[in-house]
């Protein structure tokens, strides 16, 4: 591929990844936020917690539904669509009263945010040539990482003064991306599909097994993520900075370990960077009571974890892009829809668990998940084969 196309590529990429840095920071900066917003809203933490458990529960269950719905638009109509309604969600949440109308206002944003998700990735499936695949998904995959590593800890330490703020900045943030994709996306044309079409692969093994492994994958990062903030209480003595300084090297990490599986992702079977990826994290997991207690063994801690985590998400794209090239819209939807089941599943289980387990020790837990995405992984790759040989990996 010459410069010229790479150039081309990347400019029709980059407002995907914006959408992206929008829906990421939203997704991940109120795990951040809960203590100021218990407090503004009269709940506890636990109750605030919650508030991520439904957003992903409702982009879950909504992406299939939305993205059958508007499989016969192009993708840039749907993602200004999906815009526009993350834009007004976010909005009425920066104004709700109370902790009813905050919550019903995440679920709005969430339907927003799962139709971005799934309309980003395949149209970066659908305009990148086949060699260049896994970097396409992992450079509008880096809008989700670059919210991890500066959208979240400036969210956080906007909202350390008032978080309706930063759910106001989100909300910008909605506005460019749509500006940004009405100039620069091309019109993107997809076999249009109806909800069955897109539940179809759910009944082949293979496709629920591999689904199976994201969920626990963000399930492991998101028990113990969601309720990063109290987690964290001994390094940061309630500081609302220090909290920034350590997602923002946790942010980081992820840019790292996200740049990193695009590459092996491309070079490798995409199985075994899964399952190397979710026993690193496990490990950083299982040692996080060890270090959440100090300023510096946290920071270095949190650079680590955010490499491991990374690694799984875009090779478990690759999979079903590999798997499916005709069905990539519906795979990756699918697939969207497992990791916000997996972070809804890890909101509840931290929340329920911390009546158990304080906070810091809620990594314990998150390591064993991660180790049963690990188990899980296994039978995909003998289902897999059996069906058809995993497709060579690309060099060069």
């Amino acid at each position: 591929m010459n410069v010229e196309k790479q150039g081309a590529l990347v400019k029709q990429l980059i407002p995907l990844a914006v959408a992206l840095f929008a829906v990421g920071t939203d997704g991940f900066v109120i795990a951040g936020l809960l203590p100021q917003i218990a407090a503004d809203l009269g709940v506890g933490v636990s109750a605030a917690g919650q508030l991520v458990t439904a957003f992903a529960l409702a982009f879950a269950v909504s992406a299939p539904v939305l993205g059958a719905m508007t499989s016969a638009m192009d993708r840039r109509t749907a993602l200004l669509v999906a815009l526009a309604i993350f834009v007004v969600g976010n909005a009425l949440t920066a104004v709700g009263p109370n902790y009813t109308i905050v919550m019903i206002a995440r679920v709005v944003t969430a339907f927003g945010a799962g139709l971005i998700g799934a309309a980003a990735f395949s149209a970066a499936a659908a305009i990148a040539p086949e060699e260049r695949r896994g970097r396409a998904l992992a450079f509008v995959m880096g809008g989700l990482t670059l919210a991890i590593a500066f959208g979240l800890p400036a969210g956080t330490l906007i909202g350390g003064a008032d978080w309706r703020l930063t759910l106001w900045a989100v909300a910008a943030l909605g506005v460019v991306a749509a500006v940004g994709i009405a100039i620069a996306l091309p019109s993107i044309s997809l076999p249009a599909d109806s909800l069955s079409a897109r539940l179809e692969p759910l009944r082949q093994p293979w496709v629920f097994g591999v689904l199976s492994v994201t969920v626990m994958a963000l399930a492991g990062t998101h028990l113990l993520y969601t309720y990063i903030s109290p987690a964290l209480e001994g390094a940061t003595a309630g500081s609302t900075t220090t909290l920034t300084v350590i997602l923002l090297a946790w942010g980081v990490g992820n840019m790292i370990g996200n740049n990193v599986a695009g590459r092996l992702a491309d070079r490798y079977p995409p199985h075994r960077v899964v399952s190397g990826g979710l026993a690193a994290a496990a490990l950083m997991l299982g040692v996080s009571p060890l270090v959440v207690g100090s300023l510096v063994p946290a920071v270095v801690w949190a650079v680590l974890w955010g490499i491991t985590v990374s690694l799984p998400v875009v090779p478990q794209q690759s999979r079903f892009v590999a798997y499916a090239p005709s069905a990539s819209a519906v795979l990756l939807g699918l697939n969207s829809s497992a990791i916000y089941v997996g972070i809804a599943v890890g909101g509840a289980l931290g929340g329920l668990l911390q009546e158990q387990l304080t906070p810091a020790r809620l990594g314990l837990v998150a390591a064993a998940v991660s180790l049963l995405g690990v188990l899980l992984n296994a039978p995909t790759v003998k289902r897999r084969t059996a069906a058809a040989p995993e497709p060579a990996p690309v060099t060069g």
